[in-house]
């Protein structure tokens, strides 16, 4: 059995909140979050596959607080379940009022990446958490998965309902 320490996977970065992140409400545009998440994720999944990966999917997003101007963002993400192709990925954003220093959970997610060619696999069979919060979002990705399935299947009947006509053409 090959297995990967959580801490191995692990993503950090931050971004200062500018002006040009900021929505007419004056904090970060939803977005622009989803934008700098992504890219932190896709680091922490190519950790593990070694090999280009894409966005499948991106779920239990919860915005908590608002970031603002004078406000870092610090993006953490690590992998929290191993498939065959595809991984599945933890972000939190915390946020960290810079005239304060009082910090804040302001976002988090699961992304879905899949490895790209389909030749390739995942090595690992298991991920090893370092701490009682990885433990904690590791314990549930059986359950994610599960759910993920349930809502591929129902999506794609829908999928198959909606039109790809013309919508400026008249329909009889």
């Amino acid at each position: 059995m090959m297995k990967i320490n959580c801490n191995d996977t692990l993503a950090v970065s931050l971004h200062r909140v500018l002006n040009a992140d900021l929505n007419e409400h004056g904090t970060v545009f939803g977005g622009r979050i989803l934008e700098l998440v992504d890219g932190e994720a896709s680091v922490a999944a190519m950790r593990v596959t070694r090999s280009t990966v894409v966005t499948a999917t991106m779920d239990h997003l919860q915005f908590f607080q608002p970031f603002h101007l004078q406000d870092s963002m610090c993006m953490e993400a690590y992998v929290t379940g191993l498939g065959h192709r595809s991984l599945e990925i933890f972000v939190k954003v915390i946020g960290e009022h810079l005239k304060t220093g009082e910090r804040f959970v302001g976002f988090s997610c699961f992304i879905t990446f899949v490895i790209q060619d389909p030749n390739k696999s995942i090595q690992y069979d298991q991920i090893v958490p370092q701490s009682a919060e990885q433990k904690a979002m590791i314990a549930g990705y059986e359950t994610r998965r599960k759910h993920r399935k349930e809502t591929r299947k129902k999506q794609t009947q829908l999928i198959n309902l909606i039109s790809t006509d013309k919508p400026w053409e008249t329909q009889n």
